[in-house]
């Protein structure tokens, strides 16, 4: 039986159907939103995972290229493995449902999110997230917490609940948000310097948004929902290695973390007390139940001195942050490198510039195609003191590169204002917590040692809390790996003295509440002008140049019908002048043209190229061209990249000239000036004009340019009659009749080579009269009289 429902967000509607596929899924619904579909299904195994202490739950995101009436790249023609975008919304689904879930659950859990179409409006990782929970819940697996999530933009000042892609591209936050009718989960958010009262006001509207959409998955669950399996209770032999164990230990973690030391001797200490435990214990009990107790008994250690004594593992105050410390230029070469440590935690930044044309290109299903702007993070196993598995990227670094990537983004400049395609890695050294908001710092610190003109450095700080009984809560600034680990809250906030750039935030309890948000949000505001202070006095402003490593980039803009002339024939001139400079050139559509070499010159040059292609020739400009073709009534002379006009052998010399070989070879540099442009913008040069020119500035005297390579033509005396019939230049025309009309279909210049067809001796169509300035001087020898 099909079953549909339906209810309004945001101004579309939301749709759900169950029934009509997936049936032999554990539970399955397809969800719709506006055009964009997908499919969710949640299956469970039947038996827990033989040795598990933990929830084996996997999330997989499916984008299907036929979604966007595409097909996958590629030899195969087949989806690989899934895009960052996708393993992103997996975590963002994962995040807030896990914590959900009872612990005592070891079953394997599968959820698939397929996306089935996309609309290329409405983005889908808050569906995915409504439709995993839906799946859950109508599932027979042991969930009994649907979330509900949103997207919150703002929007000309205005909040606006799941804003299209369109409106993003504009809207200056992004915050999704996942939440049960009760409580928020999860928040993952961008934004360009969002104050912290705006933040609260979205986190509310969303929360609003959400409580609504659990309302509608509860409906779906009385309606279509399977009867649920029960989570295992505690068992008595995991009670009795409980209180065993407790019993054995007593207090010794409180003296463990309450001991001086750093993060590897306390947990050599903390190591030593679990492995005697174990050995001792395993003799009655299940060293598998035995660990788990002295896990929970290691987080109520770190809780109950937090919240009792107000004490924290390293000696800290609740609202301190561990020493810091901020260098740049570490690295020799590299064009821009930081590093940034907060107490056991370091971050190395390094820096790439590169053309503009080696931006990414974007294969998803929104509106951007690029990006110029790139953030990687990397965290070896030698940054926690262990050995381990190298050189596969995880989701969890991807997630937290793009956190980071996220945070920076609105203080870097736009490739229109810094035509280079930024690269930033974040090598993580050491690690005791918040490696991501570390990474923004470094980040920022590598790209103001670079050059790179951003609008301000940023800064992130993780936050903690600890809640215990009847209200009671603390806060953390700076939280570190126990207290991330026995903590009710991971608060990330990044941003700059102007505001938020980025928020992510996972709880793992119920009953966080607005008021502690709020406080949490201020106390980071405070600790994020701290780090800033710190970082300003290593370095408080951009360096006015990029590094001498660094390739020189030029920009500037074109009219967009001069495009063609820049690439010419398949990609001819482009490459030629690409090969001729020793450059990159990246052509956009806009007509934004940008050059980059390693050697500044080399850019100007080629600039100064493509300026000079884009600039009509005109009548009496002058150009130092290459000679690329003779033919016997003259020689072809390319002035620009792909621009050729032709010099007629009677513009070649102010003597006469037998052949046009003997002035000119291929290859020659030739100085010319444009004496003529057609109507279908054939160019004809003179070489001559540009003697007679000289010969005139310097009264009469001077070379008088190419002679013909046969040597000393001797004494051609003062009496050779020119008249009469001399079938030569100049004399009397009158027997010749009048003179050959020049056509005006000649065809390119480049395809001139039929003026001497058939052998004939006539050196081709002569020019009309009056040259280059429109003077009565003929464009042949002078005749004399």
């Amino acid at each position: 039986m099909i079953n549909n429902f339906e209810m309004e967000i945001g101004g579309r509607l939301l749709k759900f159907e169950h029934g009509r596929v997936a049936a032999q899924a554990g539970g399955a619904i397809t969800v719709q939103y506006g055009d964009t579909m997908l499919l969710a299904t949640a299956t469970a195994s039947k038996k827990p995972r033989p040795g598990a202490d933990f929830l084996p739950m996997t999330v997989d995101v499916a984008e299907k290229a036929y979604a966007g009436g595409k097909l996958p790249g590629g030899f195969f023609k087949r989806e690989g493995r899934p895009s960052t975008e996708a393993i992103l919304a997996s975590r963002m689904i994962d995040r807030p449902i896990r914590p959900l879930f009872s612990k005592t659950i070891h079953n394997e859990i599968q959820i698939i999110v397929t996306i089935l179409a996309s609309d290329k409006v409405n983005p889908y990782p808050a569906i995915g997230i409504i439709g995993a929970s839906t799946a859950l819940a109508i599932s027979d697996i042991a969930f009994n917490d649907p979330i509900g999530a949103c997207v919150i933009g703002l929007v000309e000042g205005e909040l606006v609940v799941n804003p299209t892609y369109e409106e993003l591209l504009t809207s200056d936050l992004e915050l999704l948000v996942a939440g049960t009718g009760e409580a928020t989960m999860m928040v993952e958010s961008g934004g360009n310097f969002v104050s912290e009262a705006v933040l609260l006001d979205a986190l509310e509207l969303a929360q609003e948004v959400n409580g609504a959409i659990v309302e509608q998955i509860v409906e779906i669950q009385a309606k279509v929902g399977k009867k649920k399996w029960e989570a295992p209770a505690v068992s008595d032999e995991e009670k009795t290695a409980e209180k065993a164990t407790r019993s054995l230990v007593g207090e010794e973690f409180l003296k463990v973390l309450k001991s001086p030391g750093d993060k590897a001797t306390r947990q050599g200490r903390m190591d030593d007390v679990m492995d005697g435990t174990i050995e001792k214990l395993s003799v009655d009990h299940d060293p598998g139940h035995v660990k788990s107790a002295l896990y929970a008994l290691e987080t109520e250690a770190v809780r109950s001195t937090i919240l009792e004594d107000g004490s924290r593992p390293d000696g800290r105050k609740l609202d301190e942050l561990r020493d810091l410390n901020s260098e740049v230029g570490y690295l020799p070469r590299v064009h821009g490198s930081g590093i940034f440590t907060r107490g056991e935690t370091q971050i190395m930044g390094v820096l790439t510039l590169a053309s503009a044309g080696e931006r990414q290109r974007l294969d998803t299903y929104g509106l951007e195609t690029e990006k110029h702007f790139i953030h990687h993070y990397n965290f070896p196993p030698y940054s926690v003191g262990e050995a381990g598995r190298f050189g596969f990227t995880g989701r969890r670094e991807i997630g937290h590169g793009a956190l980071a990537e996220r945070a920076l983004k609105p203080v870097v400049p736009s490739q229109a204002d810094f035509p280079y395609t930024i690269r930033l890695v974040s090598e993580s050294l050491a690690s005791n917590g918040s490696t991501s908001m570390a990474s923004v710092c470094a980040g920022s610190l590598a790209m103001m040692d670079g050059g790179v003109p951003i609008s301000s450095p940023v800064a992130g700080i993780a936050m903690g809390l600890i809640t215990g009984e009847n209200g009671k809560y603390a806060i953390l600034t700076d939280i570190q790996g126990a207290e991330d680990h026995s903590g009710d809250m991971d608060f990330k906030v990044a941003g700059t003295r102007d505001g938020v750039t980025a928020l992510q935030m996972d709880i793992k309890v119920k009953g966080i509440t607005f008021e502690i948000m709020s406080q949490a949000l201020e106390q980071a505001r405070i600790a994020r002008l701290q780090i800033l202070d710190n970082m300003e006095k290593t370095i408080s402003s951009t360096r006015d140049d990029l590094s001498e490593f660094a390739p020189r980039m030029l920009s500037l803009k074109i009219p967009t019908d001069k495009i063609g002339a820049i690439i010419g024939p398949g990609g001819s001139v482009i490459r030629g002048m690409i090969d001729e400079f020793g450059v990159t050139i990246d052509v956009q559509d806009d007509g934004t043209v940008v050059v980059g070499s390693p050697d500044r010159e080399n850019a100007e040059k080629a600039e100064a190229a493509i300026t000079a292609l884009t600039k009509d020739v005109e009548v009496g400009d002058k150009y130092t061209g290459r000679v690329v073709r003779i033919m016997p009534f003259g020689a072809f002379v390319q002035i620009l990249p792909g621009k050729d006009g032709m010099v007629h052998i009677s513009e070649l010399s102010q003597n006469r000239v037998p052949d046009v070989e003997s002035v000119v070879s291929i290859g020659d540099q030739l100085e010319v000036m444009v004496i003529n442009v057609d109507g279908m913008g054939r160019i004809d040069l003179s070489h001559r004009a540009l003697l007679e020119e000289s010969n005139e500035g310097g009264n009469g005297g001077g070379d008088a340019g190419p002679r013909a390579r046969g040597g000393d033509r001797g004494d051609r005396g003062g009496d050779r009659d020119r008249g009469g019939d001399r079938r030569g230049r100049g004399g009397d025309r009158t027997d010749r009749g009048p003179r050959r009309e020049r056509s005006d279909d000649r065809g390119p210049s480049s395809e001139r080579n039929d003026r001497n067809d058939e052998g004939s001796t006539d050196r081709g169509p002569r020019r009309p009269a009056g040259g280059y300035d429109g003077g009565n001087r003929r464009s042949g020898p002078p005749r004399r009289r």
